[in-house]
């Protein structure tokens, strides 16, 4: 463990990037954009803000130029006509910009941006079929880009405990990242992690391979991930506090049950993946504890979020 977060005013940490001896944490909701800057304690040492006032940001990336980025692509009911992308700048402006997917409202809770500065949406789906978009057209402040689905990231059940939702948690993705080296990027879902290899700024190309999958240490809500800034680990938090922020060793090759497919519309988990009797595991019990976690969240963005 690096060091545990204790801040009362950070109670849902989602987004997540190393600076080496400092790190950037990013709350999930507020009413403004706004970062806390951590010392190696894990102790606020500076508060970062904007007056932009964001609907459900989910995660966070640092540009080549210092700019920070802010997914604010939360939409646990599948209503937003848009979602956007709010970027703090270095020197403290900030902008907003507004995208739209060509399928409808998603749910989504993860950012890749590549070496590149292109940015990938991947959503969060209850049978771990993520889709992966990215904007048709350059960013704009004006005007709403439409985005395109590029992949999808199919992930199975892997039998790592975790998370607030039970086995249903094993196929939710929460949170991406890429190295600051540009060598690797990241998947996480409540439980595991899972890294590929990439090259250059091919984020589609590199989904198409063969993850490594990485078993997470066990927390209340794990949503966070980041790479370390010398790009050899990857950090994790989770929502809560306190929250213990892990380091996290990528090993070489999966473990054996490592399971994520990434493609143009490959398969769901497979039916014995979700049926099979010798984890007492069904297709209900996976889609209730998704449906359950569903509405628990539900009525907490109703209490704390605005239209």
């Amino acid at each position: 463990m690096r060091c545990q977060i204790t801040d009362p005013s950070l109670p849902e940490i989602s987004g997540l990037v190393d600076l080496g001896e400092r790190m950037v944490v990013m709350n999930d909701g507020g009413e403004q954009l706004s970062l806390s800057v951590l010392d190696s304690a894990c102790r606020v040492v500076e508060t970062r803000t904007a007056a932009v006032d964001p609907y459900d940001p989910e995660d966070l990336a640092l540009g080549a130029d210092g700019t920070f980025w802010l997914a604010d692509i939360g939409d646990n009911t599948a209503v937003r006509s848009t979602v956007a992308l709010l970027a703090l700048r270095a020197d403290g402006t900030a902008a907003v910009h507004r995208l739209t997917y060509p399928d409808g409202a998603h749910d989504a809770e993860a950012l890749l941006l590549a070496p590149d500065g292109t940015p990938y949406v991947v959503t969060k789906e209850v049978l771990g079929s993520s889709g992966v978009y990215r904007p048709t057209a350059p960013l704009s402040t004006t005007a709403v880009v439409p985005m395109e689905r590029v992949a999808t990231v199919n992930m199975t059940l892997t039998g790592t405990p975790g998370g607030p939702v039970g086995r249903a948690g094993q196929l939710l993705v929460t949170g991406g990242a890429v190295a600051p080296d540009g060598h690797a990027l990241a998947l996480r879902t409540y439980t595991d992690a899972y890294v590929w290899p990439l090259s250059g700024s091919d984020v589609v190309g590199a989904l198409a391979g063969t993850p490594v999958r990485i078993p997470l240490p066990e927390s209340p809500q794990g949503e966070a991930i980041s790479f370390t800034a010398d790009s050899q680990q990857l950090l994790i938090a989770s929502e809560g506090v306190p929250s213990d922020v892990v380091a996290v060793s990528v090993p070489s090759s999966s473990p054996p049950a490592a399971t994520a497919e990434a493609d143009e519309g490959g398969p769901l988990p497979s039916m014995a993946d979700l049926t099979d009797s010798a984890t007492s595991t069904t297709v209900t019990t996976v889609l209730t504890a998704a449906a359950v976690a569903t509405v628990a969240v539900w009525i907490g963005s109703r209490l704390r979020r605005r239209p």
